[in-house]
């Protein structure tokens, strides 16, 4: 459902965020709206009920996130964020998985689908909208349940949609594959910083290249390259 935004909210549109919610209860207003909508850089730009609702509104509003209920009647959330993913128009519009199915099923498909975040509905308020912002500047994210759910299901889920031969790092450096094996364990750009004692900036320029020489969407498929190659092996 689009919301129509104040006049304030109009004014300060252009350095927020805009955020579409996808929520399994059909609302005029849900609470993670609300809770949005009480940052100040972030905006709800529109509500949707089901996946088409949230693919349509997708296209109409080009959200920075959109923040997608796995579990929605008639078009669920994996297809919905599979068709947001795809379409080329929609580049710039990142999915946000939200639901309470924190198990590796789910997680290694929203990852294929597309989305570029999974966090379960249980984190804490600030927790969520951090997870839009780092989201919505281009990073993948996980939390740690899903982290966890997402290597432990390696062994059981081989067709992850990318090939597995360890000649794919071949074209990395040796610095490069310590920064994926470091990304694979769901650290954000700043811890890797402190691991590897360089900076942010440096951090985030390493990260950068080797998704463009691994022809990674985002970190989540350099997680998934990690692993599927062996650079980083699930625990025992």
């Amino acid at each position: 459902m689009k919301r129509r935004p104040t006049p304030v909210q109009q004014a300060r549109a252009e350095r927020e965020l805009g955020t579409a919610v996808g929520c399994t209860e059909r609302c005029r207003y849900c609470a993670r709206s609300v809770l949005i909508d009480s940052a100040d850089d972030l905006e709800v730009v529109g509500e949707a009920a089901d996946g088409d609702e949230a693919i349509t509104l997708a296209r109409s509003t080009r959200a920075d996130v959109v923040l997608m209920d796995i579990r929605m009647p008639g078009t669920d959330g994996l297809a919905a964020t599979r068709a947001i993913a795809s379409d080329d128009d929609l580049a710039g519009v990142k999915v946000l998985v939200l639901t309470t199915f924190e198990i590796d099923e789910y997680v290694i498909e929203a990852i294929r689908a597309g989305a570029s975040g999974f966090i379960g509905k249980g984190v804490e308020p600030s927790a969520l909208l951090d997870a839009i912002r780092v989201v919505a500047a281009g990073e993948a994210l996980l939390s740690p349940k899903a982290t966890q759910a997402l290597i432990a299901g390696f062994p059981a889920q081989p067709d992850t949609g990318l090939p597995v031969p360890s000649t794919r790092l071949d074209v990395l450096t040796p610095r490069e594959r310590e920064v994926v094996a470091l990304v694979a364990t769901g650290l954000s750009n700043d811890a890797i910083a402190e691991r590897l004692y360089v900076s942010p900036l440096t951090a985030k320029t390493h990260v950068n290249r080797v998704m463009m020489k691994l022809g990674a969407r985002d970190r989540a498929q350099l997680v998934v390259i990690a692993y599927q190659t062996g650079l980083v092996r699930p625990p025992s």
